[in-house]
């Protein structure tokens, strides 16, 4: 009999169902259209989309557009790629066009999906970002998608690191843009430390579609993009904590492997003490417990955490000398990207590598709060419905599952678990050598490095030739992935589910023609293609015949969806396939969350050695495990959420106040506002409401007017005024720090008073924001322990941070007004020594230039420039070259206190 749920679903459908069926009638109405652009000419291709274009900017709603454009857009990828899209993946595409997370089978051809809904929304003119994990897809779908733009009339460009400013300005201003999650989210934060609009990158965040979705928003969520700067070295203190790591014992600190977390014990503290002490990082008389302690103490934690969580060739490499993160998720090193908190420099010590010093944050953002700046946001994977409540209630995005085209063949079987990882790994042996024997590919997962390395000898052991991918062969990732659908390849690669790239059956035609060419640059490209095709075809249809792709994987994940991206590297389209999961009671996840049961369960039974228990309720009970761990991931992303929501809020004050202050040509009524309420706040402070005149501090009041507004007036005298309040003071200090003002704008002249304003400004604000973030992150470190004290520690954090907020705002206005006071132009002496200067690097040029190659920017002052007269100089950016002739950056020239 049929459950109460399971009931409504058969007679209404599941809400998956729904959505499906209503996208039908509209991947219909394009089919319809398709005759009709079949017959365009490539001209009248281009000519469409500069018609759908107008019509959209004239208001008619993209939805309505849709069907056009996506009839438009897939005879464009019919002509050049010779790709006609499935009704599946037009189906996709309206999902994504939607703000949806369009779930798609590995093979299901997710790229070209992609350009329909990017065409679409492109067609406004305001940009569309496609965002992939890693570079090398980055180049590769802007090429190999850019020539199906290029046949509509659009432009695409891509983002790499390293890019030159102009190169990805252009990029940028493409209508497609392909980028990796952190350039986008570094460009993000740069652009919020440019003082100058023409410097922006991102000028508008219109709509973004995220492949590997999951990968991004959901796995690297965790950890926010940083942008720091270099402190002090402290590289002895983390090489001596490092010398006493190795001599605790046991039983000083409890690991925690749930929560990856690690505390010392009582003993552990007395005996740390004992070795400070012998050190000289202890003074007697002071324990670990004192507030002077408290660096110390992040040291030790942080030494003890590098020592006990974090394994060489599992969560790193050394690499030239350097320690070069690994990606847990992807397997892919992560160069660049370094721990913060003093973590990784613990890590440098241990290793014995250089040890960099500790950065300071400049500018910081998580991946959550980065793409919700998005008007419209949608993304695409092969396994999203297990995280579909996160991304519903962190991002707003449904997750629609897309049918296949054709039906999945894939045969997945129940989990074999073994008591012990060696007979886990034999068995896993025997089955790649059946595999093997009879030209089955197989694909090996595992989890590490090491792992890797040692399944690899157990195969070379065996006789069995087999490639091996993982972060030391990242940049043969492209060739290996290409050859493990070959005939009788075994490929073992760690963490092959967060890839990326497709196995394809019988070889990868592409990277076969690449390599003959290469090797004969004089061979016809075309009969090269078409034998390579010929043997390719044949080699397939033994691989099918032979069972189509073996995945073998050799551990479970902590979650579901890495388990499922796995195995759906085989039976893509169709395909036949098999894939088989191998654990351990010695695995991580088995031994962590719940292996004792099973263990019970495996000595009632009886298993002798080598035996394994099979059965889909184990299957059910690892996926509860599974589940719990994600649950508590989620949980664990939520809160470091909640706290970065606090201070987005913070961000988005302060990085649209720099925005306004760039795109803004008069800053005078911004300044002046300031100054007023500097002037409010001092009365409130040496004149508080509801006192009389002889409880003023009139002498102090005196002498902070002086300081932080730079006008010398008789302060004490007026507040010795019969009658007088603190509205006539405001008054009279307004009118003469106006006065005071409107000199300097007189000495300087109106633009350049005008620069010096913005300058002081900017310049202001990123210092105050720098030092703001500091402080928030010392708090937000010792904010957990209000808890012990019934409090909220979120609740606090909101609280304080606000204060801190409120303060740093203040003394923003106190600051730019203080040197607004003070600024004055240099005098005769300076202006000399500024002519001297300029007129020797101006001699230097000179002598620098070719006599063939003459620079009539140098030394050639612009037609009407006058030395005193501003107004003659134009209007040059910062870091364009100097009106006068000098060959000088503005910036460095005439225009130095602007």
């Amino acid at each position: 009999m049929l459950g109460l749920g399971k009931l409504t679903k058969k007679v209404f459908g599941t809400p998956n169902d729904r959505k499906i069926k209503a996208a039908r009638p509209l991947v219909e109405k394009v089919n319809a259209l398709e005759p009709e652009f079949e017959k365009l000419t490539d001209d009248q291709i281009k000519n469409k989309t500069e018609e759908l274009a107008t019509r959209a900017m004239k208001g008619e709603s993209l939805d309505d557009l849709l069907p056009e454009a996506f009839a438009n857009c897939r005879e464009g990828a019919r002509r050049t790629l010779g790709l006609r899209a499935f009704d599946t993946q037009l189906m996709g595409a309206i999902f994504l066009h939607q703000g949806n997370v369009a779930e798609q089978k590995t093979g299901e051809g997710k790229t070209l999906t992609a350009t329909f809904a990017a065409y679409l929304n492109a067609l406004t003119h305001k940009g569309v970002h496609i965002v992939t994990v890693n570079e090398y897809l980055v180049k590769r779908d802007a090429e190999w998608m850019g020539k199906v733009f290029a046949s509509l009339g659009l432009t695409t460009g891509y983002i790499v690191p390293n890019m030159d400013d102009e190169t990805k300005r252009a990029a940028y201003a493409c209508d497609i843009t392909y980028a990796t999650n952190n350039e986008l989210g570094f460009d993000y934060l740069r652009d919020n430390m440019k003082s100058e609009l023409s410097q922006i990158f991102q000028k508008q965040h219109n709509f973004a579609i995220v492949d590997e979705v999951d990968s991004i928003l959901i796995d690297e969520a965790r950890t926010p993009l940083i942008i720091s700067g270099p402190s002090d070295d402290r590289s002895d203190m983390y090489q001596t904590i490092d010398a006493v790591i190795p001599l605790l014992a046991p039983d000083h600190y409890e690991l925690d492997e749930k929560t990856r977390g690690v505390t010392f014990t009582d003993d552990g503290i007395e005996f740390l003490e004992e070795q400070l002490r012998i050190r000289d990082l202890l003074e007697e008389g002071f324990t670990l417990y004192d507030p002077e302690s408290t660096s110390l103490v992040h040291h030790v934690n942080q030494g003890l955490r590098a020592h006990t969580l974090f394994e060489r060739d599992k969560d790193y490499i050394v690499r030239d000398g350097e320690v070069v993160l690994i990606d847990e998720f992807t397997g892919r090193m992560m160069a660049g990207r370094r721990l913060g908190d003093g973590l990784h420099q613990a890590i440098e010590a241990k290793e014995g590598v250089d040890i960099k010093p500790e950065n300071i944050t400049l500018a910081s953002v998580t991946f959550q709060n980065y793409f919700r700046l998005y008007d419209k946001l949608a993304g695409m994977t092969g396994t999203a419905l297990t995280e579909a409540d996160e991304f519903m209630e962190i991002y707003g995005l449904g997750v629609v599952e897309v049918p296949t085209n054709v039906p999945v063949a894939r045969i997945d079987e129940d989990d074999a678990v073994y008591r012990t990882a060696q007979e886990k790994y034999a068995a896993m042996i025997e089955k790649a050598k059946e595999a093997h024997a009879k030209g089955q590919p197989c694909l090996v997962g595992t989890t590490s490095i090491e792992k890797s390395e040692m399944l690899s000898k157990l195969l070379d052991a065996e006789g069995i030739k087999h490639n091996v991918l993982n972060a030391r062969q990242h940049e043969q990732e492209a060739q290996i992935v290409g050859d493990a659908g070959k005939f009788g390849a075994v490929t073992i690669a760690t963490n092959m589910a967060g890839r990326g790239t497709d196995i394809q059956l019988g070889g990868n035609v592409e990277l076969k023609v690449q390599e003959a060419l290469a090797a004969n640059p004089d061979a016809d490209p075309a009969e090269v293609r078409t034998r390579i095709e010929a043997e390719t075809a044949d080699e397939k249809k033994k691989v099918l015949e032979a069972g189509g792709l073996f995945v073998l994987a050799s551990e479970r994940h902590e979650s579901r969806r890495i388990d499922n991206q796995l195995r759906g590297r085989s039976g893509r389209q169709g395909d036949p396939g098999r894939s088989s999961f191998f654990l351990s009671l010695e695995d991580d996840l088995m031994r962590i969350f719940g292996s004792e049961k099973l263990e019970k369960v495996l000595t009632t039974l009886g298993l002798k050695e080598g035996e394994a228990i099979i059965h889909p309720w184990v299957n059910k009970s690892l996926e509860r495990a599974q589940a719990k761990v994600e649950g508590r991931n989620f949980d664990m992303r939520k809160q470091l959420l909640k706290f970065d929501d606090v201070m987005n809020e913070q961000r988005k004050v302060i990085f649209g106040q720099r925005r306004d202050i760039m795109e803004a040509q008069d800053l005078q009524e911004i300044t002046e506002d300031m100054r007023h309420q500097v002037i409010d706040d001092l009365i409130d402070q040496y004149m508080p409401a509801n006192t009389y005149a002889d409880q003023w501090d009139a002498q102090g009041f005196y002498a902070a007017v002086i300081e932080q507004l730079g006008v010398d007036v008789p302060i004490i005298a007026w507040c010795e005024e019969d009658g007088v309040d603190d509205e006539v003071i405001r008054d009279r200090l307004i009118e003469a720090t106006d006065k005071l003002m409107a000199e300097k704008t007189e000495l300087f002249g109106e633009q350049s008073m005008r620069n010096i304003e913005k300058h002081f400004l900017l310049q202001t604000i990123d210092t105050k924001w720098r030092e703001h973030l500091l402080t928030l992150e010392h708090l937000r470190s010792v904010v957990g322990f209000r808890g012990y004290a019934q409090r909220d520690p979120l609740n606090e954090y909101k609280n304080e941070s606000f204060q801190l907020f409120e303060g740093m705002l203040d003394s923003l206005r106190a600051d730019v007004t203080q040197q607004l006071s003070r600024i004055m132009p240099p005098s005769e002496e300076e202006q000399q020594r500024m002519m001297e200067a300029m007129l020797a690097q101006q001699q230097a040029a000179q002598v620098a230039v070719p006599v063939d190659a003459p620079d009539a920017t140098i030394g050639t002052p612009a037609p009407g420039f006058d030395e005193n007269d501003e107004s003659t100089w134009g209007n040059p950016g910062r870091n364009e070259p100097c009106p006068c002739g000098s060959g000088d950056k503005f910036k460095h020239c005439h225009g130095r206190l602007a």
